[in-house]
This record gives C-alpha cells, sequence and structure tokens, in this order.
C-alpha cells in the first residue's frame, strides 16, 4: 500500500487530488454535500491510481505470432 501511494506520481494524478480537494472546499463552503461523493470518486482515483491516465486506457497495438 505504501509503494502505491508513494510511486508513479504523474500529471493526471495530480489534477484528480486537487479536483478532489476542490469539490471537498466547495461541498463545505457552498453546503452542498453532494460534492462530497464527487470528490471521493476522484480521491478513490488518486489513492489507487484507477482511471485513464498515462496512457493507462490506451489499446496496446502489439500482435502476437
Amino acid at each position: 500500500m505504501k509503494t502505491l501511494l508513494f510511486t508513479n506520481w504523474h500529471v493526471m494524478r495530480w489534477v484528480r487530488l486537487m479536483f478532489a480537494l476542490f469539490l471537498f472546499a466547495q461541498a463545505y463552503i457552498l453546503k452542498e454535500w453532494m460534492f462530497i461523493g464527487f470528490g471521493l470518486f476522484f480521491f478513490v482515483q488518486v489513492i489507487f491510481n484507477f482511471g485513464c491516465g498515462a496512457n493507462g486506457c490506451s489499446i496496446p497495438n502489439t500482435k502476437k505470432q
């Protein structure tokens, strides 16, 4: 778990973290608690490094012979 959290930080992972923190702040400021659910979605992506980023969702073009 420690290596998952502290390695492989790319730009998209930082963007997701900033967006999750922004959504948490907006939920608190605007008292719109639904934003916490969206913030948690992006925060889980940051913690476990899910999602499409840094060619994570690209289809490999190698052919088996």
